[in-house]
């Protein structure tokens, strides 16, 4: 428990401006709505002018970008962007601290095993994305309705939503599988960016179109597609099997490998 509270309170910072971050980017976004919807003739002719790549990069859909949904779902492609850098923040970070400010002795001769202390971080990792998710539902809720011009689905609202703390429980367990096969790990920050939006780029470059399931599963970022949630008013069980096996293998290959490595502080 004692290290839960510490990571907690060391992760409390961060949290807070991702947080900040993310809802300041929504309320941005949210505030051209309004202005948007009376002019939607010219602001659809504009994006039709948009390659079609870059309009399934952003998660453009022409037939529902006069809705606030539809409109959401575009501004959405960069709020899940930053919650996934977040998240592989904390994934990489929570298991290479203690070798990063050389207090890796004075954490490991503690009368706690391995296990234990992977299991505290962990736990810290996710109701930080948890309290984050929260937050960010609810204020985001708040605004959709301040600027709705019409009626909306708060369900489908909400289930778009959900999809960002789903990536980030993926990019959770990259990180954390990432972090224990690098033995010094100097710099969270450039590590996360460069998975992150590797990960965002193969699903730009490469899926330009929803029924490519093959080649979905390549990218997180396309693993819940915003048309067909806005459509049937729910998730693709495919996709959502596939994140948990992710999730699943590389919890379990990282409690398997960190039991067993040399902890080096980094010099």
């Amino acid at each position: 428990m004692n290290i839960f509270l510490y990571e907690m309170k060391s992760l409390r910072k961060s949290m807070i401006m991702w947080t900040l971050s993310m809802l300041a980017l929504a309320a941005l976004y949210l505030s051209i709505y309004p202005s948007m919807a009376k002019d939607v003739g010219d602001f659809k002719k504009l994006l039709e002018n948009y390659p079609e790549t870059i309009r399934a990069m952003l998660g453009i859909n022409l037939d529902y970008i006069a809705s606030l949904l539809g409109f959401y779902s575009m501004i959405f492609s960069f709020i899940i962007l930053c919650g996934a850098i977040q998240a592989m923040n904390l994934g990489v970070s929570i298991l290479s601290r203690e070798s990063r400010e050389r207090t890796a002795d004075f954490l490991l001769v503690k009368p706690v095993s391995r296990i234990t202390i992977v299991t505290a971080k962990l736990g810290a990792a996710l109701t930080t994305v948890v309290i984050t998710n929260i937050i960010f539902i609810a204020c985001s809720t708040l605004m959709a309705n301040s600027a709705k011009t019409g009626e909306f689905s708060l369900k489908i609202f909400f289930l778009i939503n959900l999809t960002m703390f789903f990536v980030q429980i993926i990019f959770i367990a990259i990180g954390m599988v990432v972090s224990v096969f690098f033995k010094k790990i100097k710099n969270v920050l450039p590590i996360s960016l460069g998975f992150v939006f590797g990960f965002y780029m193969i699903g730009a470059l490469l899926v330009t179109d929803s029924s490519n399931k093959v080649e979905r599963m390549l990218s997180p970022f396309k693993y819940y597609d915003i048309t067909y949630i806005i459509q049937n008013g729910n998730y693709e069980a495919l996709y959502l099997l596939i994140g948990a096996v992710i999730v699943v293998v590389a919890v379990a290959v990282s409690y398997i490998v960190y039991n067993k490595k040399d902890i080096h502080a980094v010099s």
